[in-house]
Order: structure tokens, then sequence, then C-alpha cells
């Protein structure tokens, strides 16, 4: 069993519109970090993460996930969105998010689309 509490979490800024919690868990099956985003992100085209799935709960907020190929997600608090590996979107919203990645996530494999 593995548990990283909030003060070791890593916080960094992908946009000015995400702010990103990471939990260290050194595990390379699976991973997760909490998400604050207030607005468009990315702030223009799509982003998307080659190798991992996305499971999305939603802690609080409200917003849309736009795919590139033309696909809108509406959500609110407590709903689930399951992002594929290789499915290009992008975030419009005010919410947080929690989000577990498998296999785990790494910077490398997300990538950001015209």
């Amino acid at each position: 069993m593995k548990m990283v509490k909030y003060e070791n979490s890593e916080k960094f800024s992908n946009s000015n519109n995400c702010t990103v919690w990471e939990y260290p868990l050194d595990d390379k099956d699976i991973n997760c970090a909490v998400a604050k985003i207030t607005g468009r992100y990315p702030d223009a085209g799509y982003c998307c993460n080659e190798d991992c799935k996305e499971l999305i709960y939603v802690i609080e907020g409200s917003g849309t996930l736009k795919t590139k190929n033309g696909q809108t997600i509406e959500f609110k608090e407590k709903d689930v969105v399951l992002i594929d590996k290789g499915e290009a979107y992008y975030w419009n919203g005010n919410c947080v998010v929690a989000m577990p990645c498998v296999p785990a996530w790494y910077p490398e494999q997300h990538k950001l689309i015209d």
C-alpha cells in the first residue's frame, strides 16, 4: 500500500488556466494528479496523451471537453469521463478534477496539437 499526502504533492502550472498537483506514487502502472482548470486548456489547439488513459473525476465545478473529431462532453461535479490514449481534446471550464492515469502519466508523452 502507498500513500502520498497533499503536502508531498508536486505543484506546477502548464498554463495560466491549469494548475496541477502531481502525487508521486513511483508506480509505472498508475499515477494520479489533481488539476484546477480556470478557462481553456490548452490556450489553443488540443492536447493528447499518447500512452495513457485518463479517468477524470470532477471534484467541483463544471465545463466542457471538446475532441478534435468534434465531440463535446459537458461535465459537472461528481461526473466521470474517460479519455482514451491518443484522443486529442481541450478543456473549457472552471473546475477541480482528479485524474488517475494508466499506465502512469509522464511529461514526454503529453503533446500539444494544432
